[in-house]
């Protein structure tokens, strides 16, 4: 039987003063928390119930990742995974490596505009290619997929990850420097994640 794909939703668990800093600069504490807490459950509700492939949540602090009053009723049907330490490249790769063969997507939980078809269409990508990236429009990406199928994941993602300047204009021009020719699908839309005022009022 054909193994599902896997969609990754890494997320911080929800607590007050504890995300959104940035944001939280801009429109006060109370409110970046009432954003993001309802930014997660928006996005594992639209993509977790597409059975086209398998959600997995994977959660920092990692104390928080199987705990806490947020995950209960809405974590149930979904497995949750501790991110584990380092950057945001050593917690993707160590996703990437461990979870069972197939293509696996990764998208942040704060990006309002992803949908279903996002998703559908970045696995479809990987049919063809062995890495599709979704850019943000602060020079990161929301999306990022492998196929984990010609280059062995663990490989991979030591040389994917290397040297890249997270949180910057660069990380997906790094990234993308570091993989091996024509591996690359034709990236989806820019999307914009919320991590300043100026962003959250433009989200409607």
């Amino acid at each position: 039987m054909t193994r599902r794909p896997v969609l990754v939703i890494f997320l911080r668990a929800p607590q007050h003063g504890a995300v959104k800093r940035r944001l939280a600069a801009g429109i006060g504490e109370s409110a970046a928390f009432s954003f993001y807490r309802s930014q997660v459950r928006d996005i594992i509700r639209r993509l977790g119930q597409d059975r086209r492939w398998q959600t997995v949540l994977a959660v920092t602090p990692d104390r928080l990742s199987r705990h806490g009053r947020f995950w209960p009723a809405l974590a149930r049907p979904f497995g949750t995974r501790a991110q584990g330490g380092g950057d945001l490249g050593a917690r993707m790769a160590r996703l990437f490596t461990a979870l069972p063969p197939g293509p696996v997507v990764i998208v942040g939980a704060d990006i309002p505009g992803i949908r279903a078809d996002h998703v559908a269409e970045a696995f479809r990508r990987l049919d063809r290619f062995e890495a599709v990236f979704g850019p943000a429009a602060d020079g990161g990406y929301w999306l990022i997929g492998l196929a984990r199928r010609r280059l062995a994941p663990r490989a991979l993602c030591r040389r994917l990850f290397a040297n890249v300047r997270w949180s910057s204009p660069n990380a997906l021009a790094d990234t993308r420097a570091n993989l091996p020719a024509r591996a690359e699908a034709p990236p989806l839309g820019v999307l914009e994640d919320v991590d300043d005022r100026a962003a959250w009022l433009r989200r409607a």
